[in-house]
């Protein structure tokens, strides 16, 4: 069980108005880009709706810096509870993922279950450590069904030696077409997303595409793990032309609390 600080479990009331909403907009098409009149900094004059991208306090991604953490020692271990279940990859044009037709496990955190929707990619990675950005990201969309909102696992890659995942759902990503495609998988292993994480960092943010709702529990991974070059050409070739570098910029803190979990440090 995972126990946040005070700051993190608080539910702000934008965030539940907007919460049931998001969960269909983050699964669902949506017209934004990540370059051109349609891109990041504009995001929040697209629609009403997205406003939060704009004038949001407490926005997705950040760049952590380490001697600003907080080492809290009342952080526990992940508990994450994820089976092998039929799943579909699926282009939504601004991202390349996977979403279940069964149930594949949950995440808890203060007491509160957070089922696994959906896990994506960004190319390069959103989150950034000392100003450093990553190859890739991956992130493990969890939404609780009591009020809507949402927990995210994120996991940084560098560049190097193949990803397991990835390697399960490549022969996918050969035949996934363009927008609003999918391919069938079928029983998916998805058991080394359940390993235990000694280091994570934590921090309460929004979603990095609109609506930008801020209604997240960020938990981003110490250990970065690899990815190789031809793994990451794969999940780019099926994005939107203005959609093959879906990453964020980093936004500010703006006195936003982020805590570290160290488990050799405890």
């Amino acid at each position: 069980m995972l126990l946040m600080a005070p700051q993190l479990s608080i539910v702000f009331s934008l965030s539940l108005l907007l919460g049931i909403a998001s969960a269909i907009d983050v699964f669902g098409g949506m017209e934004f880009s990540y370059s051109g009149k349609d891109g990041p900094d504009r995001w929040g004059m697209l629609e009403p709706k997205f406003a939060p991208c704009s004038i949001g306090k407490r926005q997705s991604p950040i760049n952590i810096q380490r001697n600003l953490t907080v080492h809290n020692k009342l952080l526990k271990p992940l508990t994450r509870n994820y089976n092998s279940v039929n799943a579909t990859l699926f282009n939504k044009g601004y991202s390349v993922g996977v979403r279940f037709e069964e149930y594949p496990g949950d995440l808890w955190i203060n007491g509160k279950n957070y089922t696994l929707k959906q896990f994506h990619w960004h190319l390069p990675a959103e989150h950034q450590i000392e100003g450093q950005q990553f190859a890739a990201e991956l992130h493990l969309v969890h939404q609780a069904a009591v009020d809507g909102s949402f927990a995210v696992i994120a996991a940084l890659y560098h560049e190097s030696n193949a990803d397991p995942l990835i390697c399960r759902i490549i022969e996918g990503l050969k035949h996934l077409g363009g927008e609003n495609t999918t391919v069938p998988l079928g029983i998916l292993n998805i058991n080394e997303l359940n390993r235990r994480s000694r280091r994570y960092y934590t921090y309460v943010g929004s979603l990095t595409t609109p609506p930008c709702s801020e209604n997240v529990i960020w938990i981003i991974l110490g250990k970065v793990m690899s990815i190789s070059k031809e793994q990451i050409i794969a999940l780019d070739i099926p994005l939107n032309s203005d959609c093959k570098k879906n990453a964020r910029p980093c936004q500010p803190l703006n006195g936003r609390e982020v805590d570290m979990y160290d488990e050799l440090n405890c």
